[in-house]
């Protein structure tokens, strides 16, 4: 059944080449040219396209490999001066690669399922949910990126870490890392599950838990697993590490995408335009500078807000990891029964607080919490029900990114029938849909139904479309970050009270 699954999927990917594809093809193709045409030592300094290399050094050996390969569909692709070049082979060779590469989330999700289930049903439903995402369906196979990879080697580590394989679990978290830093989200789970579980020995006689000793040579074990991935990766790159990490953290990109992804800064953004609107209805004077009142001119840009104190990167850092840290502890002090459930728990809950407070955080990031907690949300009641809402946010979120017309049927159909299929699933609770949601969380839904109509009719029909051309995504943004700010409360409040 697994085969046959990931069969038809990959045929419906097959049938997503010719679809629309948005600038990040462009990145790609770019990262491509420049990996293949350019000596390592000028990977990180090559500007003449403004997509420049900006993800860590193993994905740039990623995609060297994969231009040994593209030079045979079209050599044209690999010339750094062919901008926006898209042929109808490159972009054949494109859609291919990340088809392909999805045959290690393939992998991840299997796994996982295995490492999970506890029975045969079971394995087979969170295989389904995990491979058959339609957000990365949208993200990869549509919008184009390679998350699909990525979140492999994720699911990969997760299974060895279930399985007690703490170093083959930190060798796969390494590589992840290395390919794309947005994962060092969740690494503090990883370094705290890891020093408790692996680190440090237990002594249960008498009924009682005693720590016994911390072995070094564990934490060394590991230490030398992670360096040794981190210095293969970068030490091409060792005289111009500078260079490579001021890629990495452009902190100029301001706050906010230009599509604001639905978080609390989302909100915050949105307080501030309508605290300007009522300074000007009661005719006090509206605070200006060179850098502010643009936050919705959908740009990437570093901007000052201008009623509400302006946000820095520290301010982000010090909010995530004071509101992550109460998660770290108790992870910490939870006794080893569901061990590997808490865990995952952890990764979920960084996660969402990483993506509601961090900075520049991208709409796709959404995935880092949707995927991690399709694992545990199929066989336990109250994770399923929370999977439920959140899935049905998160991915509604995802659909400015797919905003040509002809387009519209495909992203509500992946919509609707992947969110019955998640509620189908976790159903076997044999309650009715009132019982699943509570009144509250099943009007928000219903919520997204009037929100669609406005985007999609209403505002073309009002002719706001040239006045106020961010409003629909403005709004999609500030109502899909309500829904993901609750969520991640009721499940950061469920978390901790655990005992």
């Amino acid at each position: 059944m697994i085969i046959e699954c990931t069969l038809l999927l990959t045929c419906i990917k097959l049938l997503l080449i010719p679809a629309y594809h948005s600038t990040d093809f462009e990145v790609h193709r770019n990262w491509l040219a420049i990996t293949h045409s350019l000596p390592v030592n000028k990977w990180y300094f090559e500007q003449t396209s403004e997509w420049t290399l900006d993800y860590p050094p193993l994905f740039a050996w990623f995609e060297f490999l994969l231009s040994h390969i593209a030079k045979y569909f079209d050599p044209e692709m690999l010339k750094i001066s062919n901008l926006n070049y898209a042929s109808y082979n490159t972009i054949l060779f494109q859609r291919l690669s990340v088809i392909f590469t999805d045959f290690v989330y393939a992998l991840g999700c299997c796994r996982c399922s295995r490492s999970f289930g506890k029975t045969f049903q079971y394995r087979n439903e969170l295989f389904l949910i995990l491979f058959g995402n339609i957000g990365l369906l949208m993200v990869d196979h549509i919008h184009f990126q390679y998350n699909g990879i990525m979140f492999g080697i994720l699911l990969l580590s997760i299974a060895n870490m279930i399985e007690n394989q703490y170093r083959m679990s930190a060798f796969w978290f390494a590589i992840l890392l290395c390919m794309k830093h947005i994962y060092a989200y969740i690494a503090p789970v990883y370094i705290i599950y890891l020093l408790r579980h692996y680190c440090f020995t237990e002594n249960n006689k008498d009924g009682r838990v005693k720590w016994k000793s911390f072995s070094l040579l564990r934490l060394f074990n590991l230490g030398v697993i992670v360096l040794t991935v981190v210095y293969f990766t970068f030490a091409p790159f060792y005289n111009h590490i500078p260079q490579v990490f001021s890629r990495l953290f452009p902190f100029k990109r301001g706050l906010c995408h230009a599509y604001w992804a639905p978080n609390f800064w989302a909100l915050y953004n949105f307080l501030d335009k309508f605290a300007v609107i009522l300074y000007g209805k009661v005719g006090m004077k509206i605070p200006t500078n060179n850098t502010s009142a643009v936050m919705t001119g959908g740009l990437v840009q570093e901007y000052s807000h201008i009623i509400l104190p302006t946000i820095t990167p520290l301010i982000t850092f010090l909010l995530t990891f004071f509101i992550m840290l109460p998660i770290l502890i108790k992870l910490w002090i939870l006794p080893k029964h569901f061990k590997a459930l808490h865990f995952v728990r952890a990764i979920v809950l960084c996660a969402a607080v990483s993506f509601l407070f961090g900075w520049h955080v991208h709409e796709k990031a959404i995935l880092l919490l949707i995927i991690p907690f399709s694992i545990v949300a199929v066989n336990y009641k109250d994770d399923g029900k929370l999977f439920l809402l959140l899935t049905t946010i998160g991915h509604y979120s995802l659909f400015p990114l797919l905003y040509p017309k002809n387009l519209l049927t495909i992203k509500v159909l992946l919509l609707l029938i992947y969110t019955t299929f998640v509620y189908y699933t976790i159903r076997k609770i044999r309650e009715p849909i009132i019982r699943v949601l509570n009144l509250m969380e099943l009007f928000y839904i219903i919520g997204l139904i009037p929100l669609f109509i406005y985007e999609h009719v209403l505002h073309f029909m009002l002719k706001f479309d040239e006045k106020l051309p961010f409003l629909p995504l403005m709004l999609t943004s500030v109502y899909c970050s309500l829904g993901v700010i609750f969520f991640s409360i009721r499940y950061y409040v469920q978390f901790l009270t655990i005992k």
